[in-house]
């Protein structure tokens, strides 16, 4: 039998089970939707957080308390504004450093209330780090000295405390106490952890009142220019180790944050497809249960084709083209399907999604090969089947 004919024999045995073969078909849309749909989770949110880490600039240094490693539990600061001030010295230029601290607080304005990210910093933060502030000023030098309590808000902050109302001059209360609002910062958006607009900033000094510590958390360095970058990143070790052990901090550049985020998202990019996958291989095992009741109920078929000649091949050929078809029609559909959910979860939800071209091979790849996997062993049953047994089974 031609491969041709097998096909069209293939095709007409589908349609005489029309309900049956859908039915088995969904499963594979399914599996191959989500790996689709996860995958382009797991891309998007890397892109996003790339994106995110290169908008800070690629001469930017971050000093952080521990290791930078995935195996280690977060490690409490031991940084004070002394170590920031002594880095400052040591690179001749204090409006270089900036340093923050970060606690998660319920703030209140008249009737509205809302849980943000209180980041008491340095009065060279926004700087720094590159965050312009769009209405108001940005607090200043004798604020943080005298830690006045004045704050910046996060543009979604204000929207959210201050619905159709200038912020400018209002007080918010963070854990009890009254701040004044000085400034409004530019809206950066977020769609993947944190949400830089969900930020209130406080001097740092006001912010280790409140919190009653002395910490900082993180220390950011602004190098001259990508060439200094590994200069400055020596003198700042040069400082720290005077203080602190070779373990106890991690001076990390863009490039290295880059590194660290990309080998957890392609974690959990791995993760996803591996769940993913396993709503194919449970596809796969109902489209091999399909194909062995079709064989069942198609077995004096089967004997009377093999009485008029057909050979073990080309029954086996026929039935495995049926589990390919099946399979490939599902994943065509699970593809069609997964990428347009990726592309609507891009556009309306908060979750980034980019669809790949190795995630739509990959879909392609193992749908064909789970209605291979799956469709041999019914179609070598098929194609052994004694034609005088066949023609005799009720």
């Amino acid at each position: 039998m031609k491969l041709g004919e097998a096909a069209r024999v293939a095709l007409e045995a589908i349609r005489a089970n029309r309900l049956r073969s859908g039915l088995t078909t969904l499963g594979v849309v399914i599996g191959v939707l989500a790996v689709i749909l996860l995958v382009a989770i797991g891309q998007g949110a890397r892109e996003e957080i790339t994106a995110t880490i290169e908008d800070l600039g690629s001469n930017l240094l971050l000093v952080f308390p521990g290791q930078a490693d995935l195996g280690q539990a977060p490690t409490r600061s031991r940084f004070t504004l002394r170590d920031v001030e002594e880095v400052g010295r040591e690179l001749g230029d204090p409006g270089r450093v900036a340093a923050d601290l970060v606690s998660g607080e319920v703030v209140r304005a008249r009737n509205a209330s809302a849980f943000v990210s209180v980041l008491g910093v340095t009065r060279t933060f926004p700087n720094v780090v590159t965050r312009r502030v769009e209405r108001g000023d940005h607090f200043s030098a004798s604020d943080v000295a005298t830690g006045r309590r004045v704050a910046v808000l996060g543009a979604s902050v204000a929207d959210e405390l201050f619905p159709g109302r200038d912020p400018m001059g209002a007080t918010l209360t963070i854990a009890g106490l009254r701040f004044r609002v000085t400034g409004v910062l530019e809206r950066v958006g977020a769609s993947f952890g944190p949400d830089r607009d969900a930020q209130v900033l406080v001097p740092i000094t006001a912010a280790q009142r409140l919190f009653r510590d002395s910490r900082v958390d993180a220390i950011f360095v602004r190098a001259r220019t990508t060439d200094s970058i590994e200069q400055d990143a020596s003198r700042v070790r040069t400082v720290l180790s005077r203080r602190f052990r070779a373990d106890e901090f991690s001076i990390l550049t863009q490039q290295d944050l880059i590194g660290v985020a990309g080998r957890v998202l392609q974690l959990l990019t791995l993760v996803l497809a591996a769940i993913a996958g396993i709503s194919l291989l449970v596809g796969g095992v109902g489209v091999s249960n399909i194909m062995l009741v079709s064989v069942s109920e198609r077995t004096r078929e089967i004997g009377l084709r093999k009485a008029l000649g057909a050979r073990t091949r080309d029954i086996t050929l026929q039935f495995l083209l049926e589990a390919v078809v099946l399979t490939g029609a599902g994943g065509f559909v699970g593809i069609l399907s997964g990428t347009a959910l990726a592309v609507m979860a891009d556009r309306f939800s908060p979750l980034p999604a980019v669809v790949t071209g190795w995630s739509v091979t990959l879909a392609v790849t193992v749908s064909v090969a789970v209605g291979v996997l799956f469709g041999v062993w019914p179609a070598w049953r098929a194609g052994r089947l004694d034609p005088v047994a066949a023609l005799r089974h009720e």
